[in-house]
């Protein structure tokens, strides 16, 4: 996408914005990513677009303004805002147990403190509900952070990766398990958002497919946005690297052979799967400026996304039992429904405003949207694991310094 307006109509300095652009080829001329790309907006104008490097460095293909890249867990704030369109409707209540919608989650039990084994589990106290599942404070977790439950999960095969069945089957086997804490308790990342995904298709009577293109995708103008690569968009996906043991560029998964190629997705993960462009996604993040408006008409209320936008934990996710997720640190730092919320930036060390509110995925990208700023920033890559380098420490002070109004 390009620039719409000139920088310092809207606050910036066109100056100070080209130091996102020496970052990003710092980045790519020093081997660390294979290709990036930034887009800055201000009061609904693009004022910083660029990208650099390879899309495909075996088939040394260039990095494009319409690239469509791996955008795992910014795929959880899309998905938390489709269930939150149902919640509009009156067709359920954050407080509702998951099992009043899932029987497999009735039942539950939860590792007891200090368990050194799976079988060492209690009944849960608390019910897991709604609320928990989108504010990831329902025990359930990813296998990177499970501990003692890390085989239990492996051996069931807990992922939601693209071909491990039907989301059904996934979150059936999933309530079978144990919660790592007691629901409400804690915070701690995990596939919880998956479960939203199937919470949807159960409420709304679709597939999660089918349900987000027709109440996300088609509204917004979302057409490079899908949970699989169609075959004539084949040139423009990008192919996924993580740092070797010598920090070189190691293929992880290429774009014609990948897993995400058209026919191959068996399930869809509501907590990671979508394949997006900072073109499409910047759609959905104007929506989330415009507190749910889209034209003169509106995806969700104004109030709702408000809802969605604050604080949901008594205090920072520190206090909640992380201190640090992924390379950033999460004091001063809370959660609402779907992303994080900026507390206090000199509490977390990093600049910010109070309220902005964002998320990032497993391949280095990253979104928030500054309501103070009026502002909205995008990034992307294809690096596994985020948090090998300090990218979005480095671009939140990128940006906020371009700024001179």
């Amino acid at each position: 996408m390009e620039v719409t307006t000139r920088p310092e109509a809207l606050g910036f300095s066109s100056n100070r914005l080209e130091n996102i652009t020496s970052w990003m080829d710092r980045y790519v001329g020093a081997g660390k990513l294979a290709g990036a790309q930034t887009l800055v907006a201000r009061s609904g104008e693009v004022v910083y677009s660029n990208w650099t490097g390879l899309a495909d460095v075996e088939n040394k293909v260039p990095w494009s303004g319409d690239t469509i890249a791996r955008f795992y867990s910014m795929t959880k704030p899309i998905t938390s805002v489709a269930l939150m369109s149902l919640y509009e409707k009156g067709l359920f209540h954050l407080d509702d147990p998951v099992e009043m919608y899932i029987p497999a989650f009735k039942d539950m039990r939860v590792l007891r403190v200090h368990a050194k084994s799976v079988e060492d589990t209690e009944p849960c106290q608390v019910k897991p509900t709604i609320h928990h599942l989108l504010t990831h404070c329902s025990g359930l977790t990813y296998d990177f952070n499970l501990g003692v439950l890390e085989s239990l999960y492996s051996a069931e095969k807990v992922d939601f990766g693209p071909r491990r069945g039907r989301l059904e089957d996934q979150v059936n086997r999933l309530g079978q398990l144990p919660l790592k804490f007691e629901p409400g308790t804690r915070w701690n990342y995990g596939v919880s958002t998956d479960v939203v995904g199937r919470l949807i298709e159960v409420i709304s009577g679709k597939p999660l497919d089918v349900f987000l293109q027709d109440v996300i995708f088609d509204p917004l103008g979302m057409t490079d946005t899908s949970f699989e690569i169609a075959a004539d968009k084949e040139n423009r996906f990008a192919a996924s690297y993580t740092p070797d043991k010598n920090r070189k560029l190691k293929l992880v998964d290429g774009p014609k052979s990948s897993i995400y190629a058209q026919k191959t997705v068996q399930g869809y993960s509501g907590g990671g799967g979508l394949l997006s462009t900072v073109t499409d996604y910047l759609k959905f993040a104007d929506m989330i400026r415009l507190r749910g408006r889209v034209g003169s008409d509106h995806l969700l209320g104004s109030r709702t996304v408000d809802f969605m936008t604050q604080n949901h934990m008594p205090g920072d996710l520190a206090s909640m039992g992380q201190p640090v997720f992924s390379e950033v640190s999460f004091a001063g730092v809370g959660f609402g429904l779907g992303g994080w919320v900026m507390l206090d930036p000199t509490k977390a060390q990093m600049m910010g405003s109070p309220g902005d509110f964002g998320w990032g995925g497993m391949a280095s990208t990253v979104f928030w949207v500054d309501p103070l700023e009026d502002l909205i920033v995008l990034f992307a890559t294809q690096l596994i694991p985020s948090s090998f380098y300090p990218i979005r420490k480095e671009l939140r002070a990128l940006v906020y310094q371009a700024i001179i109004d």
